[in-house]
């Protein structure tokens, strides 16, 4: 291992924003707070594997089960299955001599049933384990001793050990900070696993251990930690270090968490403090959770009520069986009533009635059908399959496809009611684009950001299909410059080939290329550009292979402004302890020149500050203050003579707005000399005190020196969603869901995401929810804290039920720490109430156990489903804790993806996971179970019919093997094409048409009323087939010579009609056939009759009653064939007027489209489609749709206001003579 060490030259602490996390040195007591009992020996392992310490190691495991709780956990989460349970039962109750089967005939489906649905579970939770399994396999290099480092996986890391983390690699465990690369002992993290965020956060190792420079360092290296038990708190540690005979605080500053990734660093070294499931992220995850749909839970209801129906008409059995017996037996003497055993008894009737019961309940139990769980298991595995081969969900950047990792929850996606989504990694790209610029009131940049072409799209669609009225008023010059004023146009330089600069999309040849020499106030812009270039934290990076210059910013919008000072002319090349160095490219000179700036002193953006100032000292000794932050604060702070481009610079800061773009105002101050130097030594004076109030005291100094700024202009970035996020989440709010974003991200940054993807618009009022400062609060601070959020509250949802226009949206924005209160007991129902009235919710700051905290509380307080998407390890929480977990296969580990239920590589394909896949699933499954139900009753109530008309008897009227082949032969696969190809539109309607969506939330087609229809028209069918045969063949003569038909003619014709009448059922049911579903279909009925044909072939011992039935007794008979003609006619014809009643006279959503492609009319008559797909949008106000509609009101209010002052101005006329 090379002993060679980078020695950073630049001393990061010396700026201020840095030296914030220098760790102070106070006096500390041996011990911690109580509670507080960790003890870690650093560099000796093993002393953490004894008693009582004994800590875990640092293997993960992600699984639902483990090898010893498989079999128990998958026999009871399939035995939670009431259907399960009876034929468990009913399986037990067959080893009797009370069974009408054999014993074999009811095991064997059971365990045929359960054992597929365990297999599946064991499947898919492999797959997890496999997953695991690479994560635990990574390796980390690890001190082995005597000053050596050794690389080992990380499952085998313990605590204690020292580990060094290299470049790029992702932190194995929670560790203390010992040391690193660089000289003073800083490194950078992306935590963006953890909290979303991808900018880089600064890490400083503890001063006494940033020496340990190199291994053989660690050879004699030791050291004690006590600090806090395992928590689950991503942004506090209290503990501390003795080390070297001297004890050292540790804080958060000092804590590598895992799954944070090492950037920018060549290596750091750091002892293991918590390991695998003690680790923070870990301690933020939850158990994987078994999840069940409604629409199985609502199936157990249906169970129940089949079972109660089961019950009836056994007891009924039963109770005529006795009554039978009692009264009637005694005087049929071939029965030898005198002959009598436990189960027949005349004259003790009720032991007898008794055992009938059973008998019974086993004989009817095929109104419970055991097939429609593996039915369902087999048809949902299929769908799995459709999803994952999905070529439109399929990513070609990354050669990601969809997946469904559980297929047990592919109907629920079709029901979903609210999204909550993380917003980095998600919905953005984090890359952020410079677009636009006002300086010196002009506004530059003529590209237009994606929401501007969008809206144009939108808008041009519009004013051409719905507009009429406006284009028939008179076409006034100014009228339709006003249109195009308000219509974004693409500039001619877009359609040219250009090179593509990362974070720089900005097109304005005024400054361009030097050509801002040549515009008017060159002084204000050649400020604007040094403001752009100096104040900022970033480090340059040189590329020694390209000679580029790349910048590892604080923020992404940091990046894009160094970018784009570049790119005007002023490169940031350059930083070292005191200075910054600007190469200044188009200088009036002629020549390139270089200068420098030393920085003075650094003012730090925070969110309740809003701004970023940095003081300078120019090449002439000029002291300057630049500073960039929100307008609102800016303009507050603008001297007289500074406000001179204040309102112009306004109005393009709101055209920015609307155009989704993310803005900065940009400013300046010079100082004099005495000034600064009385400021500066209160601010060193703040900077260097320890007391409590350090942080208020800095900002108290800081506001002295941001007054009396002049204006220099304004920037607008556009942050980079992920493609096709506005146009999905628009889609998805056309489709009637609502969509909630739950972030790690700072207040500002979520809120400019909201805009930039249509959540948040211009108009749309915004409330904020925020919490006291604690520390301004004396005694019974936390319930001052809460009545005033309830108040906060309170006065909201009054200010929404008042408000009187119908437009009107509001937006609910809320931090972490608001939300630890707001999620209490007595505050979270309140708050729920509140943010369902509200368009879009926006969460900042939250911690992975608030997402899950808020997730839970969506699903438990609404009832609705819940679907929760992410990509990072901080959202697994959420992921797990919603109805339906969808992980986003990002660049930044895989965490949430093994915690999901469904896996994506983009946002975007969330649109046709729900609205196209969930649509279909929902019902498929939907209307499969219907029609299951449907079939079982219509078969299983002909036995109780049979049975009552043989004097409850427990006869049955068809032959054993008819009935074992009736759920796993017959009428298997016409059900499982209904639950696999069935379509009631296309997926490109689905998605044109994204109100369909609503059927599966509204439940339409597994509500109780469709329930219960499906169950009558079972009943209905049962008594129609058994009637008309009883009728048909009671006394009416068979054969030529007019015999009559016994009871094996009679089941063998019944069967008969069961099996056309079901197939022709699900026949009139299905929308769109392929030839599967005609062979699954008109096959089975052929396979009745071929079976029919080789079961009468077969030996009188094998067939009985049925040898040679259809050859001799059923095809010969012409009453056999009207028979089933009449009887599958009579039983559809109800279901037949029922579907052509609804199209005509209340046709659904679907019927309509389905009649509109069947006659073309999407072809002939463009018109009436348009205007249609326009119906076929939820009513919502968010998304592009929202944003546009909005656009359209203000623009036809302008219109409306120019028509009327037109109309009203006096016209010349000449005056009329009198007569």
């Amino acid at each position: 291992m090379a002993r060679g060490r980078i020695r950073a030259r630049l001393r990061l602490s010396q700026l201020y924003t840095f030296a914030c996390l220098r760790p102070a040195l106070d006096e500390v007591e041996g011990s911690v707070a109580p509670g507080h009992t960790r003890l870690v020996y650093c560099n000796q392992p093993r002393m953490h594997r004894k008693k009582p310490l004994n800590y875990r190691a640092n293997y993960i495991s992600t699984t639902k089960y483990n090898f010893f709780s498989f079999f128990p956990k998958a026999l009871f989460e399939q035995f939670n299955r009431v259907a399960n349970i009876y034929f468990l039962i009913a399986a037990l109750l067959s080893l009797t001599p009370l069974s009408p089967f054999t014993p074999v005939s009811m095991l064997l489906p059971l365990a045929i049933v359960v054992g597929v649905s365990m297999a599946k579970e064991a499947l898919e939770d492999w797959r997890r384990f496999m997953q695991d399994k690479e994560v635990n396999a990574r390796k980390v290099c690890v001190h082995k001793g005597d000053g050596v480092f050794g690389y080992r996986p990380w499952e085998k890391i313990r605590v204690g050990d020292v580990v060094k983390v290299e470049k790029n690699q992702f932190f194995p465990a929670d560790l203390l900070f010992l040391s690193s690369s660089y000289e003073d002992g800083i490194c950078y993290v992306e935590t963006m696993n953890l909290d979303g965020e991808t900018n880089l956060k600064v890490k400083r190792s503890l001063e006494a251990t940033s020496s340990l420079d190199d291994d053989d360092s660690f050879k004699n290296f030791t050291g004690t930690i006590k600090c806090e038990d395992p928590n689950p708190s991503l942004y506090t540690f209290v503990g501390n270090i003795e080390y070297d005979r001297q004890v050292y605080a540790i804080d958060p500053s000092q804590i590598l968490l895992r799954d944070s990734k090492l950037r920018n660093t060549t290596f750091v070294y750091g002892v293991v403090v918590f390991t695998g499931h003690d680790s923070k992220v870990m301690q933020n995850s939850t158990t994987s959770p078994s999840k069940r749909s409604r629409i199985e839970k609502q199936m157990d209801k249906i169970i129940f009520i089949l079972f109660a129906i089961l019950l009836t008409i056994s007891v009924m059995s039963s109770i005529g069986f006795a009554v039978k017996m009692k009264f009637q037996v005694p005087d049929w003497w071939y029965l030898k009533p005198n002959d009598t055993d436990a189960y027949f008894n005349p004259s003790k009737p009720l032991l007898p009635g008794l055992a009938h019961l059973v008998t019974a309940l086993i004989l009817y139990g095929y109104l419970i059908p055991i097939s429609l769980y593996l039915s369902i298991e087999v048809v949902k595995f299929l769908q799995a399959i459709f999803i994952n081969q999905d070529i439109h969900m399929y990513d070609e950047e990354s050669g990601i496809p969809s997946q469904a990792r559980t297929s047990n929850l592919n109907e629920e996606l079709g029901q979903v009611d609210t999204i909550l989504s993380d917003k980095t990694g998600t919905l953005t790209c984090n890359q952020m684009d410079f677009l636009k610029c006002s300086i010196a009131g002009t506004a530059y940049g003529v590209r237009s950001s994606e929401v501007e072409l969008a809206c144009a799209q939108q808008m041009a669609m519009d004013l051409e299909d719905e507009n009429e009225d406006i284009l028939s008023v008179p076409k006034h010059k100014n009228i339709t410059s006003e249109i195009e004023l308000e219509t974004v146009i693409t500039s001619k330089d877009e359609k040219e080939s250009k090179r593509v600069i990362k974070g720089f999309s900005f097109e304005d040849s005024r400054l361009m290329e030097g050509n801002w020499l040549r515009e008017p106030n060159v002084g204000v812009i050649s400020l604007f550009f040094r403001i752009l270039a100096v104040c900022h934290t970033a480090i340059p990076e040189l590329n020694e292979e390209t000679g580029d210059v790349t910048y590892e910013a604080e923020s992404p919008d940091e990046g894009a402004f160094l970018v784009a000072a570049r790119e005007f002319g002023f490169e940031f090349c350059k930083r070292t302890q005191s200075s910054v160095f600007i190469r200044e490219i188009y200088h009036s000179s002629g020549q390139p020149t270089q200068r420098e700036y030393k920085i003075l002193n650094l003012l730090d953006f925070t969110s309740k500050r809003k701004r970023m100032s940095v003081i300078v000292r120019d090449e002439d000794g000029q002291i300057i203050l630049f500073c960039k932050g929100a307008d609102s604060i800016i303009f507050d702070r603008l001297s007289k003579n500074g406000r001179m481009y204040e309102e112009v610079t306004t109005r393009h800061l709101n055209e920015y707005g609307e155009a989704g773009l993310r803005t900065l105002a940009l400013a300046y101050r010079k100082l004099d000399e005495s000034e600064y130097t009385s400021w500066n030594h209160e601010f060193l004076k703040a900077k260097t005190s320890i007391a409590a109030d350090r942080e208020i005291m800095l900002e108290r100094i800081s506001d002295m020196m941001e007054k009396d700024l002049i204006l220099v202009g304004a920037t607008a970035v556009e942050d980079k969603l992920q493609k096709g996020v506005p146009q999905c989440i628009d889609k998805l709010a056309q489709a009637g869901l609502k969509i909630w974003v739950l972030t790690g991200d700072k207040m500002e940054t979520a809120i400019n995401i909201g805009f930039a993807c249509s959540l948040l618009r211009q108009g749309m009022k915004q409330i904020c929810i925020t919490a006291l400062n604690s520390d301004a609060i004396a005694q019974d601070a936390k319930q001052v804290i809460k009545e005033n959020i309830l108040n906060q509250i309170t006065n909201a949802s009054q200010m929404i039920k008042l408000e009187k226009d119908p437009h009107a949206a509001f937006a609910l924005i809320i931090d972490g720490k608001t939300l630890t209160y707001a999620l209490e007991d007595d505050l979270k129902l309140h708050f729920l109430g509140l943010a369902v009235d509200c368009a879009s919710v926006i969460c900042c700051r939250v911690s992975p156990k608030q997402k899950a905290l808020v997730t839970r509380l969506v699903k438990e307080g609404t009832g609705k489903t819940t679907l929760a998407v992410g990509d990072g390890a901080n959202d697994v929480g959420m992921i797990q804790e919603a109805d339906i977990g969808v992980g986003i296969s990002g660049v930044e580990g895989m965490q949430a993806v093994m915690a999901s239920d469904f896996s994506i590589a983009q946002f975007r394909f969330l649109e046709r996971l729900l609205v196209v896949h969930g649509h279909w699933c929902y019902k498929r499954i939907a209307q499969m179970i219907c029609y299951f139900f449907y079939k079982n009753i219509a078969f299983g109530l002909t036995l109780f019919y049979f049975e009552a008309f043989a004097g409850f008897s427990g006869q049955s009227v068809y032959d054993d093997w008819y009935m074992l082949s009736f759920n796993v032969v017959l009428t298997a696969l016409p059900v499982i094409s209904l639950g696999v190809f069935e379509q009631d539109v296309s997926s490109e309607i689905c998605l044109q048409f994204p109100a369909l969506y609503q059927q599966g939330p509204k439940n339409l087609f597994f509500d109780w009323v469709r329930i219960f229809g499906w169950i009558g028209n079972g009943v209905y069918a049962s008594l129609i087939i058994f009637i008309l045969n009883i009728i048909i063949f009671y006394d009416q003569a068979f054969c030529p010579e007019g015999q009559t038909a016994d009871m094996a003619v009679v089941g063998a014709t019944m069967f008969t009609c069961i099996i056309w009448v079901v197939n022709v059922q699900i026949a009139l049911t299905i929308s769109h056939f392929t030839w599967i579903q005609h062979l699954f279909i008109w096959g089975s009925i052929a396979t009745w009759y071929l079976f029919l044909l080789l079961y009468g072939m077969a030996s009188p011992t094998i067939s009985g009653n049925s040898y040679q039935i259809l050859v001799e007794a059923l095809a010969p008979a012409p009453i056999f064939w009207t028979t089933t003609l009449l009887v599958t006619v009579t039983c559809n014809i109800v279901y037949f007027t029922h579907v052509s009643f609804q199209r005509c006279i209340k046709p659904m959503d679907h019927h309509v489209i389905q009649e509109i492609k069947y006659y073309k009319k999407d072809v002939e008559d463009r018109h009436m489609w348009t205007r249609e797909r326009s119906k076929a949008r939820q009513e919502t106000k968010i998304g592009f749709t929202a944003r546009v509609e909005a656009k359209m009101r203000h623009l036809r209010v302008k219109l409306h206001r120019k028509t009327s002052t037109l109309a009203e101005k006096p016209v010349a006329t000449p005056l009329n003579e009198s007569p």
